[in-house]
């Protein structure tokens, strides 16, 4: 055991006998009996029934609807890489992640991640293309999102493969109350930068609805940097009775977007064109003592790519093709067997694969990539017991199987201990996996159908306060994981191929704390450090945040700084600070006028090796009620 890591364990020992100070105190004070959780966040992702945040064992972030709509942004990634610690998102350009070589949207919790490690979530239906394993990263459009829950860590007996890493679960929006409204948003700015949307929501007794349009573009702020992008939502919701409900949606999502290459080796004509598509059927019952639902999802996609070619070289006579799709069915049920007790018993099954092959432009035949589906169905039982009103137990068990690589289990078992009215302590001991992608099992190189499944175990032990008759939250978590299998591209004399060679082992710290100086005005941050025993690409070593909210009359404002350092990049570390603003003003009870910049301090940085990002920016806009 090395020198840093007898320190790690030295904190985490630390924070048991600060935390058992803590709970005296509380007892001391007469606290106990005192408890409130009415402004504990309630969250589904942890569980498959809502539960508050604090009764989980897991690390849960919640992003509000607030949250989201005062970010100014048409994708949810940007609030996120802010609002989560440990939480971090490559990008390359002021609009548009992009896919294939060199792409951006390498979305990552703790240095898990940043390919198919991570699970993206919609209403709990898994997202991710269906040959590479990989979320899409320019399909999460904030127009369609009610709120977004993050489980910080594994999360693989609830919600299987891929989310090893953590999950990112994005909840759409349904309207809660009987009426008819219709919502605009326009915005303008750098580097001919347009962002429209427009909304309407409807509810009419046990009928609801909801279905939002968005168009986005940018010119980019380099040449050959253009973007383009329109994204369409509806859902409709119907309440058969007050514990059974029923919702059916469509997401629709077509891009277009060019890559310049990097500075020291430009590209030309690497273009695509990507369409997404995600459509799902949810039948839901809720009653006293159990809750439970049956999904049906089918996610698709196709994909047009132009490879492109450097300055020395000739335009390509071949074209990449895809199309790619997941059909999955989730089945669980929430029963309290006597007071205090949720047993959850799920089945989940998918299926998915695609298509992929080169078009060549002289008449040649296709080439065929790969084109072919694998299977995976799981049950899982999760156990979760409340005693004396102070400690709450989970356990569970998830059995998978894969059509290729066979059977795996994954336990997790955790305890949460409410040590007062304001103080929870927790534990938790987790096994995340990810099964091998149809890519790196048949595609690109040598095939490789003997992979192993990768996965990690996850030790975390955290502590949350409240002071200030709750005004105040603060938050610290200390973890350790350790992987093995994980799989990277080896380049070898034979051909290059995946392999199960590649380690990992990081720990590392949390920390977050809000503040509600007063009714009008918020203070919050977060900071988070990652040791990496072996570097992780696209990972910062530390990532710190800080952001206030104010709102005086008719005005509101915020602003917010994000210190970065030593990202880790494939040509080294980089370390910047960016400064970003948001103000807007309520003109009447129909129009909003806001404006905000990003950057605004014009610092020169890097997230991808190669691609400057983009220095002061500045934006803004109306937005209409109706």
């Amino acid at each position: 055991m090395t020198i840093k890591i007898k320190h790690f364990f030295s904190i985490v020992f630390s924070l048991i006998i600060f935390t058992g100070y803590v709970a005296a105190e509380d007892i001391f004070k007469g606290n106990i009996a005192k408890d409130t959780i009415s402004v504990d966040e309630v969250v589904v992702t942890g569980t498959r029934s809502s539960a508050t945040s604090r009764n989980l064992p897991m690390s849960v972030s919640v992003i509000t609807e607030s949250q989201i709509e005062g970010r100014m942004e048409q994708s949810i990634l940007p609030v996120l890489t802010e609002q989560v610690p440990g939480l971090f998102i490559t990008s390359r350009g002021v609009m548009g992640y992009g896919v294939s070589t060199v792409s951006a949207g390498s979305i990552s919790i703790r240095g898990v991640g940043g390919g198919a490690q991570l699970l993206m979530l919609i209403d709990g239906h898994p997202q991710f293309m269906g040959l590479m394993g990989h979320p899409l990263a320019d399909s999460y459009q904030s127009l369609m999102a009610e709120r977004i829950e993050v489980v910080r860590g594994p999360a693989s007996v609830l919600y299987g493969s891929n989310a090893m890493g953590g999950v990112v679960n994005i909840i759409t929006k349904q309207e809660k109350t009987d009426g008819v409204k219709t919502n605009l948003r326009a915005m303008y700015g750098s580097y001919n930068t347009l962002n429209a949307e427009v909304s309407n929501a409807v509810r009419s007794g046990k009928f609801s609805s909801y279905a939002s349009f968005g168009y986005n573009r940018t010119d980019g702020h380099r040449e050959n940097m253009e973007f383009e992008q329109f994204s369409g939502y509806a859902k409709v919701g119907y309440d058969f009775t007050h514990n059974w409900r029923s919702f059916v949606d469509l997401d629709i999502t077509n891009f277009e977007s060019s890559n310049p290459g990097s500075i020291s080796s430009p590209l030309f004509d690497n273009d695509m064109n990507v369409t997404r598509g995600v459509t799902s059927f949810s039948l839901e019952n809720n009653y006293d003592r159990t809750s439970g639902a049956l999904k049906f999802y089918y996610n698709f996609g196709y994909h047009k790519i132009n490879d492109g070619y450097s300055p020395s070289a000739s335009p390509r006579d071949s074209r990449y093709r895809s199309k790619d799709d997941m059909l999955g069915v989730t089945m669980y049920q929430n029963y309290s067997f006597f007071k205090g007790n949720e047993t959850t018993v799920g089945v989940d099954y998918m299926h998915y694969g695609g298509h992929a092959w080169t078009k060549y432009l002289n008449g040649n035949p296709d080439n065929d990539l790969a084109d072919l589906s694998l299977n995976e169905v799981a049950g899982y039982v999760n156990f979760q017991q409340l005693f004396w009103d102070k400690l709450s137990f989970n356990a569970g068990v998830r059995f998978d199987h894969h059509s290729v690589t066979g059977s795996e289990w994954i336990p997790q078992i955790g305890l949460s201990y409410f040590a007062g009215s304001n103080t929870v302590i927790k534990g938790i001991v987790s096994k995340g996996y990810r099964n091998p992608t149809i890519r790196e099992l048949y595609m690109f190189g040598i095939r490789n159908p003997e992979l192993d499944p990768e996965s990690i175990m996850n030790y975390e032990v955290s502590l949350t306060r409240n002071f200030l008759d709750r005004r105040m939250e603060f938050g610290l978590n200390l973890y350790y994981l350790k992987g093995k299998n994980s799989i990277i591209y080896v380049e070898g004399s034979q051909g290059n191929m995946w392999m199960n060679t590649g380690k990992l082992e990081n720990y590392g710290l949390e920390v977050t704390g809000r503040y509600r100086v007063m009714d009008n005005l918020n203070v919050n941050a977060n900071y988070s450090f990652i040791h990496m025993k072996h570097d992780i690409a696209g990972t910062p070593e530390h990532k710190l945040y800080g952001e206030i909210n104010y709102a005086v009359n008719r005005w509101t404002f915020a602003t917010g700084l994000q210190y970065i350092r030593n990202l880790i990049k494939e040509d080294g570390k980089e370390t910047f600070a960016l400064w970003n603003a948001r103000g807007s003003f309520r003109a009447n009870k129909y129009l909003d006028i806001f404006a905000r910049g990003e950057n605004l301090l014009a610092q020169k940085y890097e997230i991808n090796s190669g691609f400057p990002m983009p220095r002061a920016t500045v934006f803004g806009g109306i937005a209409l009620r109706l």
